[in-house]
C-alpha cells in the first residue's frame, strides 16, 4: 500500500528556497493557482542588496516605515537611517534571520497580528506583490490603513495595467519538489486599484512605472 506524503506548509517551501538562494543554489519558485495558471519567480533575487525599481519606493518613504512581507530585508535595510526608522515583518523565520544578518530590524509576525507602532507608521510598504497577502486585498488595505498615522501612505507594488486581477488558493513549489499546501493569494493590477481603494476609505494618489515594475501610493480618502 502506498502512502502519500503530506504537502508541506507554504512557509516551509519558502524557507527552503531562501536557504538555497543564500547558498548560491538555483531557487526557482513556481506558483500555481487553482484555475491552472502558473507563475515562475526567482527567489535568488530577493536576497540581493537591491533590485531595479526599488529606488522609487525608497525615495517616497521619508519617515517611519513598516515593510510588510519584508523577506530577507533588502528594502528595510536600505531605509534604515537617521530620521527614517524602518521595521520589517514576515512570517518566515529564515527571511527574518537573513534580514537581521544584513542589519535590518525585523520581526517574525503576521501583518494581521499585533504589531508595534499601531497607528503611528508614516509609510507602509507592500512590495514584491505583497498586496496579495491573505488573498483579500480589501482586508489587507483596511489593516494597512489602521496601522498608519492619519496622514500616512501605503506604497504598493501592483501588476501592470491590463493584467487580469484574481484571488484564490495557490500552491508553491521549488523545482522538482512537491507543491505546498494551498494558501490564499491575490493579484491586483494598477488600473484596478482605484475602486478597490475607494471601497476601503483610501484613494490612489499616484502610480508610476520603474524598471518594468508598477507601483502605487495610496492615502486616506
Amino acid at each position: 500500500m502506498s502512502v502519500l506524503a503530506a504537502s508541506p506548509p507554504a512557509v516551509a517551501v519558502f524557507d527552503d528556497l531562501l536557504l538555497r538562494a543564500e547558498a548560491g543554489e538555483p531557487a526557482l519558485l513556481t506558483v500555481r493557482s487553482a484555475s491552472g495558471g502558473t507563475l515562475t519567480l526567482d527567489a535568488a533575487a530577493w536576497v540581493r542588496p537591491a533590485l531595479p525599481g526599488d529606488q522609487g519606493l525608497l525615495d517616497r518613504c521619508d519617515g517611519p516605515t513598516l515593510d510588510v512581507g519584508c523577506g530577507p530585508g533588502r528594502l528595510t535595510r536600505a531605509l534604515a537611517g537617521p530620521g527614517r526608522p524602518a521595521l520589517g515583518v514576515d512570517v518566515s523565520a529564515v527571511a527574518v534571520r537573513l534580514a537581521r544578518e544584513r542589519g535590518a530590524s525585523a520581526l517574525r509576525r503576521d501583518v494581521f497580528s499585533a504589531l508595534p507602532g499601531h497607528g503611528r507608521w508614516r509609510h507602509l510598504l507592500l512590495a514584491d506583490g505583497n498586496i496579495g497577502i491573505g488573498g483579500d486585498p480589501g482586508r489587507l488595505l483596511r489593516r494597512c490603513r489602521d496601522l498608519l498615522t492619519a496622514s500616512g501612505r501605503v506604497h504598493a507594488e501592483v501588476a501592470p495595467p491590463g493584467t487580469p486581477g484574481w484571488s484564490g488558493p495557490v500552491r508553491i513549489s521549488a523545482s522538482g519538489d512537491a507543491p505546498s499546501e494551498p494558501f490564499d493569494w491575490a493579484v491586483v493590477a494598477a488600473d484596478e486599484l482605484a475602486p478597490l481603494a475607494a471601497a476601503h476609505a483610501l484613494r490612489v494618489l499616484m502610480t508610476w512605472e520603474e524598471a518594468g515594475r508598477w507601483f502605487a501610493t495610496l492615502e486616506r480618502d
